[in-house]
């Protein structure tokens, strides 16, 4: 089994915190990443944060914050926010969202925003405040969801959580990418 089959469910995750139905349990979560982590060589560090992506993926909130919160790196930074944005505690994410940067995962999170977003009229407006300059901003998506949670848009909650899945991989993506770049042991 791979990470990206831990990202795999019925049901996207809300943007809110959930918990949505179905999705597996934080002792079988945990299980899974055992097994999977002890045979990839991901640096220590990135190994627990693919552990709190995947919780956090499965609406386990605060397990994947106990993880984020104590790691002290741009990629820490950036689950953090994630995490708060679902919470939802808007203006701490876009703390943490600061803290990241423009972080690595941005290009190909543009990247596949942009594909999405592209050509319908309704979708244009989106584009512009999540893509400016062709950038993913982290902080106006936080915005995003803090608009339709305000106000209530089905059509435009289900765009956000397709965009939170895209989000998602290519933090994977980066996470995973990791074990070529540093040793096991390191950061």
């Amino acid at each position: 089994m791979e990470f990206k089959n831990l990202l795999e469910t019925r049901d996207l995750p809300d943007l809110g915190p959930g918990p949505r139905p179905g999705v597996t349990s934080q002792d079988a979560l945990n299980r899974q990443l055992d097994g999977l982590l002890r045979d990839a060589e991901l640096p220590v560090r990135a190994a627990s944060l693919v552990r709190a992506l995947v919780l956090l993926w499965h609406d386990h909130l605060d397990a994947s914050h106990e993880i984020s919160q104590t790691l002290g790196t741009s990629d820490a930074s950036l689950l953090h926010g994630m995490m708060h944005r679902r919470e939802p505690d808007y203006g701490n994410a876009k703390y943490w969202f600061g803290q990241a940067g423009d972080h690595a995962s941005f290009r190909a999170l543009a990247a596949g925003a942009g594909a999405l977003l592209e050509g319908a009229a309704e979708t244009n407006a989106l584009k512009v405040q999540l893509l400016p300059r062709g950038e993913w901003n982290a902080r106006a998506f936080v915005d995003a969801c803090e608009a339709v949670a305000r106000r209530p848009d089905e059509t435009r909650a289900r765009l956000l959580r397709e965009l939170q899945r895209l989000e998602f991989h290519a933090v994977l993506d980066h996470l995973s990418g990791l074990a070529q770049r540093s040793p096991k042991t390191g950061q």
